[in-house]
């Protein structure tokens, strides 16, 4: 089963029947009272993968609603920034109608994806890459549409590079160049001792594998991100090996 179709799955079965899915639809589709309430809905879905799923949907419907009316070509941006499966799309689609009937409460949703995805900043950068993509599908960015993007981008955790990167469309950066520090790709001072860069880099690898990633269920797309920085992480690693005599 796809992606999307476990995650959808399990929030189809949430809208469709009993009192949580009356709570869920109504929290999807109009401001609640505590903004909170509304990130632990999605949270209760069960797992970070579905809390992804259903957050990006919300966060690009309630991003398309925040200059007026959702047009045609915000909806095909969305689409082709997440990839959904034909045989998703009923359900997605459902689920982003509820959510864009209004701009309101996508903040709990863009805090708990940056809590549960700390540790992969470079996939944060690229859904926001994705919403500014969204956001300029109809026409040039509205200052709502700047002002929603910038929450966003306080709720990821992401710095101002990462923002200039994600609005100008170059969320990938660019590979380690022979004259980058190593040390710096790794996060560590150049006195670090050799068991610390060691265990940093494997735990560098760990956090950044894309095999981990898609086991966890971010799209392809994503876990491509995660394979460069896994790149850069062993350039950084070869290169302090050799000059260490490791």
């Amino acid at each position: 089963m796809s992606f999307w179709g476990k995650i959808i799955g399990g929030v189809t079965g949430f809208m469709t029947g009993g009192p949580i899915g009356a709570v869920l639809g109504a929290a999807m589709g109009h401001a609640a009272e505590s903004g909170a309430g509304r990130a632990d809905l999605a949270a209760l879905l069960g797992s970070k993968d579905q809390l992804f799923a259903v957050s990006v949907v919300v966060l690009s419907a309630k991003l398309a609603k925040c200059d007026g009316p959702v047009k045609r070509a915000e909806i095909d941006a969305f689409k082709r920034a997440f990839r959904i499966p034909p045989q998703n799309m009923a359900e997605v689609g459902q689920l982003f109608d509820q959510a864009r009937e209004d701009a309101q409460g996508f903040e709990p949703f863009a805090d708990r994806v940056g809590q549960a995805f700390a540790d992969n900043k470079a996939m944060l950068e690229d859904v926001l890459a994705a919403l500014f993509a969204i956001a300029r599908a109809d026409a040039p960015l509205t200052r709502g549409e700047v002002a929603f993007l910038q929450r966003v981008q306080l709720g990821f955790g992401l710095d101002a590079a990462a923002w200039v990167r994600a609005r100008d469309g170059h969320a990938t950066r660019p590979r380690e160049e022979p004259g980058m520090d190593p040390y710096a790709t790794l996060g560590l001072p150049a006195n670090a001792s050799d068991e610390e860069v060691r265990a940093t880099w494997r735990r560098l690898m760990r956090e950044n594998h894309p095999d981990a990633l898609l086991s966890r269920g971010v799209t392809p797309e994503f876990a491509k991100r995660a394979a460069d920085k896994v790149a850069e992480i062993n350039n950084a690693w070869d290169r302090i090996k050799r000059a260490r005599k490791l």
